[in-house]
């Protein structure tokens, strides 16, 4: 017994000694700048830890964007988008081999991730060398769900020598689906945009491949022509292309085929590289990745037996419909419709409901119900469903709230809704929408150059002479103002106008001076500069090329708005004596009877009332004009910044003007805003000028010149009307909201206003009765 419990002891002190020493060299602390050196061999360093792995997954998306997903203790999670930025993008981009973030997407824009959330209210400064060293509340601490999955659009070029480009498992697969396209086989079509029939091909490696059409439907057709753009599908003859292939085929040798079927036909041989084998689509998804799919197998015997590619056909919206006929006959709802988008197929969605517009709340908004909305207006399938208010804030009711739409309706009155309450909803959550729209190919027509950043420069338009060559000229700048520039900016992609140039000799830097187009005129709706009208010969008495036409583009935009109810509420009439009105007379702010009275004696009638604007866009209203540029008006004792800034009319039953007014800027600042956004802008001690987005700036009805001149204007039934920034001097996302109109009758002792709305507030149908308004024969409202 006692040899055995010795023997034990010898086994544990020889394991002992030869364990020990390893022991101590791998608890030994990293920093040993002091330790001496010993002649113990150092082990081999431990494994370092593994980089962490990020991904950009979901749908629909390009090679360079996508959700955020990690790989984190073996599992796959998503990032809630609480307190996202673009530094977290930055970050984010430059792991993945990007140079930089253009920019990032909150409320599961590409689809709700599985699993994990790994992380939530993460705050990068931007030049953290990974996500993980950022600040936030821990990993898979977080009270988000999968609706709030975050993204992130990096931009499409790779950091130079970037080795660990972080390609893995998902990113490999080659089965997967970005780009779709229609390739026409008819020659005529060929050159007609936008393309609505043809060939379904599928962005493969480098090149286009086809899906085999076994088994092809409807709902796959629909999911296509959404994807392209277009609101409806039709049947395709399917007849025609199968005699097309069997033409083809028998002349192997040939390298085309020309055939004559109702024109010329051209179906160039190629040999079919068939990516996709069977799709099954429900016909309410965004995108066809999103439907179910099976890939051809590399070795698989035939790829589409007995079948071919599949084609389809769709049917444009009226906006880019080219026959004129057919226009008429396609209808699009006129009680749901999309405001403050700087591009076509964008912007706030508003419904019509007892003949008032009105806003979506932005609860459980998503791609279904933003769909069903394009798809209505004549639009495609929706590429984005935005939260809140990211096209500006609406001023009237909100109407709807968690539209849970099934993809499938004809409009989004069919779609069931909840009820609002004051509680539920602010127009801080208004919801927008950003529609596929067909491809036009508008912006190969227009360029700028000069300039110091994309977004500025010199307007160049492309011409084509009679021979069909094809050239570069300019605009003449004569009238040229933001309306036409909004145009312009529109064409080129650019976003808003924030200004219109008519000279640019500060950006003489392309060889191009011959002025091709003169007395360019837009109503500032137009998809392209030739919807505009101009002159059909060019007539530009300042000919040389510094006095081209030129345009600054912003990616957002102001929206002024005035407040109809408090003009309402704060209107009455004032006898002012003369003596009064020295400083409002030489602001020409009376009618011209005045320069006839008997100063200072007697009076003038005022009619006088409070303005309320509100900047509800998503860039701030700042004055034109720097401050070294703005008047002082030693009478009132301060500066104008902008000259006329409100028109006031008083308009006779046939729009007549009979009296009218007009408020300079003398003082664009936030008198106050909504909770949560600081004033930026005070007119004290010569300070900045603007209105910031949120805020508001208020007239009040007894100041100097708010008022019109009704000396002159005899009892009867009008038409007020107050226009903001008349001369479209400032851009705005919006002009249609700038005038406001109430009714007015008015006895000769005391006026009233009654029905006062924005200038697009309501139907048309009640715009018209609001225009033949009787007269009131009492204050009362019934």
């Amino acid at each position: 017994m006692d040899k055995s419990r010795y023997k034990q002891q010898l086994a544990f002190s020889l394991l002992l000694w030869f364990w020990l020493p390893y022991c101590l060299t791998q608890t030994t602390p990293s920093n040993t700048a002091t330790s001496k050196p010993t002649s113990t061999p150092t082990p081999s360093p431990s494994p370092r830890p593994e980089r962490l792995k990020v991904r950009l997954a979901g749908y629909p998306r390009k090679h360079n964007e996508g959700r955020i997903e990690l790989f984190y203790k073996g599992e796959w999670g998503t990032i809630c988008d609480d307190d996202f930025t673009i530094a977290n993008a930055h970050v984010l981009c430059h792991h993945l081999g990007f140079v930089s973030a253009t920019g990032w997407t909150h409320s599961a824009k590409y689809g709700k991730g599985q699993g994990k959330i790994w992380l939530d209210n993460v705050q990068c400064h931007g030049g953290e060398k990974s996500i993980e060293f950022c600040k936030s509340r821990g990993w898979g601490n977080s009270d988000c769900t999968h609706d709030e999955d975050a993204g992130v659009v990096c931009k499409d070029e790779r950091i130079p020598g970037f080795v660990d480009s972080n390609v893995i498992d998902a990113q490999v697969d080659e089965n997967k689906v970005e780009e779709v396209r229609l390739r026409p086989v008819v020659g005529v079509a060929k050159k007609k945009l936008p393309i609505t029939e043809g060939v379904v091909e599928v962005k493969y490696k480098d090149g286009w491949a086809q899906i085999c059409d076994a088994g092809w439907t409807v709902k796959n057709t629909r999911v296509v022509c959404g994807m392209l753009g277009f609101p409806h599908e039709r049947k395709v003859n399917k007849n025609f292309y199968k005699r097309l292939k069997k033409r083809a085929a028998e002349k192997v040798s040939r390298p085309k085929v020309n055939v004559s079927a109702g024109g010329r036909l051209y179906l160039e041989r190629q040999k079919n590289n068939f990516l996709l084998h069977s799709v099954a689509c429900t016909g309410t998804e965004v995108h066809l990745a999103a439907c179910p799919l099976e890939f051809n197998k590399p070795n698989a015997t035939s790829s589409c037996a007995g079948g071919m590619p599949a084609v389809i056909s769709c049917t444009p919206g009226p906006l880019f419909m080219q026959n004129s006929g057919l226009k008429k006959k396609l209808k699009i709802s006129t009680n749901v419709r999309l405001k403050g988008g700087a591009k076509v197929g964008e912007g706030r969605v508003e419904v019509l409901k007892d003949n008032v517009w009105g806003t979506v709340c932005d609860d459980r908004w998503n791609l279904l119900s933003a769909s069903v909305v394009c798809r209505e207006l004549g639009f495609g399938s929706a590429k984005e469903a935005l939260t809140g208010a990211r096209m500006g804030q609406g001023m009237g009711p909100i109407y709807m709230n968690e539209v849970k739409c099934l993809g499938q309706e004809r409009s989004i009155w069919d779609c069931p809704v909840k009820n609002i309450t004051s509680e539920n909803c602010q127009h801080s959550e208004d919801a927008a929408v950003r529609c596929n729209v067909p491809y036009m190919g508008l912006e190969t027509s227009i360029r700028i150059t000069g300039g110091r950043t994309r977004y500025e420069g010199r307007v160049e338009v492309l011409t084509s002479d009679p021979n069909g060559t094809q050239s570069w000229g300019l605009i003449c700048g004569e009238n040229w103002s933001t309306k036409e520039a909004m145009v312009a900016c529109r064409q080129l992609g650019l976003g808003y106008a924030n200004q219109g140039l008519q000279e640019t000799w500060y950006w003489d830097s392309s060889n191009v001076t011959d002025m091709v187009m003169s007395g360019v005129k837009c109503t500032g709706n137009e998809m392209a500069l030739s919807q505009c009208q101009y002159h059909k010969t060019v007539s530009c008495q300042r000919a040389a090329a510094k006095f081209a036409a030129g345009v600054i583009c912003s990616e957002t935009a102001s929206d002024l708005v005035l407040n109809a109810s408090l003009v309402e509420q704060t209107v009455y009439i004032e006898d002012r004596p003369l003596h009064m009105l020295y400083c409002a007379a030489e602001e020409d702010c009376l009618s011209k009877s005045a320069a006839k009275a008997n100063w200072p004696y007697g009076h003038r009638r005022l009619l006088r009332f409070s303005s309320q604007i509100h900047n509800i866009g998503r860039a701030d209203f700042k004055p034109k004009a720097g401050r070294h540029s703005w008047v002082w008006h030693a009478c009132h004792g301060h500066y104008h910044s902008m000259d006329i800034f409100t028109h006031y009319d008083l308009l006779n039953a046939n729009g007549t003007k009979v009296a009218e007014g007009h408020k300079a800027s003398f003082c664009l600042e936030d008198t106050d805003c909504q909770e949560g956004i600081s004033k930026r802008y005070e007119c004290a001690n010569f300070g900045d000028q603007g209105i910031t987005v949120g805020c508001w700036d208020l007239y009040r009805h007894d100041i100097d010149c708010q008022w019109i001149d009704i000396t002159d204007v005899k009892p009867g039934n009008y038409i007020m009307q107050v226009v903001i920034n008349p001369n479209y001097e400032v851009a705005e996302s919006d002009f249609t909201n700038n005038a406001m109109k109430c009714n007015c009758k008015y006895d000769g002792h005391r006026i009233w206003f009654h029905n006062c709305h924005i200038g697009d507030a309501l139907s048309e149908e009640a715009e018209r009765r609001f225009e033949k308004y009787p007269g009131q024969l009492n204050n009362k409202i019934s």
